[in-house]
């Protein structure tokens, strides 16, 4: 598992283990590639992070903040090595809470971040519940999701398929027209 691009690219990452399923290098670099255009200077929210590949991807792309929230102890490590790595040299602003991601989404106020990753584990209603806070009190700009091919989500968002893996984007503003 590496970074996918920008300044870290080709970056290896510490994997958390056979519990935790990572995010593919291809949708991971098809995911970022769509979100590029708003990371510039963005501050980013990376829940359900796992190893951190969401939020380091975002960072090595020219966001300039981001927070990290995972509880796995396993993920929780080797989040906290993959920070601590790609950190060096750079003057990327993070933070790794240990905290369930729910409970940390319903106390954000609107506007708290301008990106938010979220990939909550396949089968969970945790992924429903962001959706449904982030539709009430827009706590980021942009809300993008990983989830189960399967598993159905409110219409307006901007969804893409890869197998049994699905990422689906909301709030992504329309192209101007020139």
């Amino acid at each position: 598992m590496r970074i996918t691009g920008g300044v870290l690219a080709g970056k290896d990452l510490v994997s958390p283990g056979r519990r935790v399923r990572p995010t593919s290098e291809e949708v991971r670099s098809w995911w970022l590639d769509r979100l590029e255009p708003h990371l510039r200077g963005a501050r980013v929210l990376d829940l359900f992070a796992g190893s951190g590949a969401l939020g380091l991807e975002a960072l090595s792309r020219g966001a300039v903040a981001a927070d990290f929230i995972e509880n796995g102890p396993a993920a929780l490590h080797a989040l906290k090595a993959n920070v601590a790595a790609c950190g060096k040299g750079h003057s990327f602003r993070t933070r790794v809470f240990k905290r369930d991601a729910i409970p940390y989404v319903e106390a954000l106020e609107a506007g708290a971040y301008d990106v938010v990753f979220a990939d909550a584990p396949y089968g969970s209603a945790k992924l429903d519940r962001v959706i449904d806070r982030w539709r009430r009190v827009r706590f980021g700009g942009i809300l993008s999701v990983e989830h189960a091919r399967e598993h159905a989500l409110p219409r307006g968002g901007k969804r893409h398929d890869f197998g049994d893996t699905s990422v689906t984007i909301f709030g992504l503003p329309r192209p101007s027209r020139r």
